[in-house]
């Protein structure tokens, strides 16, 4: 008989070039360090401490008792699909199902994008700062970043447009923007818009907008989108997702709005990442569509409140700098003189671990987040953020 041999041990590098460099989620790193702590007031993660709505898990639970539990089309069910394109229509310019593709989450259909677009060696420009998978997405598929800062000034985060023109050439392949911004609640103008639409068409340059949080706006019922001056052909993706405005982290669905002619190979993507959405996730997202008018403008309005409430006491603390966001549902703040301020990991660390307070450190949204703290704002419960603003306060006390 002859011996199994055993596998000789990994030796590095044995993944290829690149990902060892990937980093963790900063934020994981503060949250997993107090795993188990009843006592911590978290704050974050992206999402809201309300449930779903009933009629969602009714309508997902049905599915399941009709026993839905098989493959669907690889682009989505056309029922959803349409409902997809009604909702679009009733808030930007009229679309059709065909510019439509489901997806297994917003972040999955924002890797299919980038999958459909970039080749190693590509360039693509975001604006930052921005939630980091983002600008790990591109990097991942060996595709080179250029950043350009939004920058706090006169209490509000502001883009330069020059400079953000200058940084796209005919050279690059994507402009990925991400507005409503997390973590700052930065929104671009429909001008803005217009102007980087018309640089675009220049230059060839594709734009992926990542748009979830377009409902989650306060000074209007909709925030700009790209699809209110986009034709169908041009060179624009914008990504969605059913996570915030209809409070479903957790079902993992999305959908993609991009040119027609780029629907079918978007749908071979689908195939080899996750061959399809759960057809009863999928029913779910029905219901919450149906649902939209009754449901969204509560939420937001909910969520407004624990903005205001949120930056009124932030703003109130001595040494906390923080702008007004327009949109998402986050406040984006720094404190000033301690001794911690310009290390927003170890001052998150400290929060948590001294204070039960959970925030994100804004190092997990790039370089030039570094020093700044986001916390969520998306509570139904307003005494709980006067609870945690209590909490601030001591650790800066101390």
């Amino acid at each position: 008989m002859t011996a199994l041999s055993t596998p000789a041990p990994l030796q590095a590098p044995f993944m290829r070039p690149g990902m060892a460099a990937l980093p963790g989620s900063k934020i994981r790193e503060v949250a997993n360090a107090a795993l188990g702590r009843s006592d911590v007031l978290a704050f974050w993660f992206g999402e809201s401490d309300e449930v779903t709505p009933a009629a969602v898990r009714d309508a997902a639970a049905q599915a399941l008792q009709r026993g839905e539990t098989f493959y669907s089309h690889n682009l989505g069910l056309p029922d959803l699909r349409q409902a997809i394109a009604s909702y679009c229509s009733a808030l930007h310019r009229p679309l059709a199902a065909d510019r439509v593709a489901v997806t297994s989450s917003g972040v999955n259909g924002l890797m299919v994008a980038m999958q459909l677009l970039l080749s190693a060696g590509d360039e693509l420009v975001a604006v930052v700062p921005v939630w980091p998978n983002l600008t790990a997405q591109p990097a991942i598929l060996g595709a080179k970043v250029r950043r350009v800062a939004l920058r706090p000034q006169a209490g509000a985060w502001r883009l330069d447009m020059a400079e953000l023109l200058a940084a796209v050439t005919p050279a690059t392949r994507v402009l990925l923007l991400n507005a409503p911004n997390n973590p700052t609640g930065w929104t671009l103008t429909r001008a803005e818009q217009q102007l980087l639409l018309d640089h675009c068409r220049r230059t060839g340059t594709w734009i992926v907008s990542d748009e979830v949080y377009e409902r989650v706006y306060f000074d209007a019922p909709c925030a700009p989108s790209f699809l209110d001056i986009a034709e169908p052909d041009d060179r624009v993706i914008v990504a969605q997702s059913f996570s915030k405005s209809f409070l479903m982290t957790g079902w993992r669905l999305g959908w993609l709005v991009l040119p027609p002619a780029a629907l079918p190979a978007v749908g071979v993507l689908l195939e080899y990442n996750s061959s399809c959405a759960p057809v009863f996730v999928q029913r779910g997202a029905m219901a919450a569509l149906a649902s939209a008018d009754d449901f969204v403008p509560g939420l937001t309005q909910r969520l407004k409140a624990g903005r205001d409430r949120l930056l009124a006491g932030l703003t109130a603390l001595p040494g906390v700098e923080a702008a007004v966001p327009r949109g998402g549902m986050y406040a984006f703040f720094r404190v000033h003189g301690q001794p911690d301020s310009d290390d927003s990991l170890a001052l998150a660390q400290r929060l948590v671990a001294r204070h039960g307070l959970g925030l994100a450190p804004g190092a997990a949204f790039g370089p030039e987040g570094e020093g700044w703290l986001r916390w969520c704002f998306a509570s139904q419960d307003l005494a709980r953020l006067d609870r945690g603003l209590a909490r601030l306060a001591e650790a800066l006390r101390s």
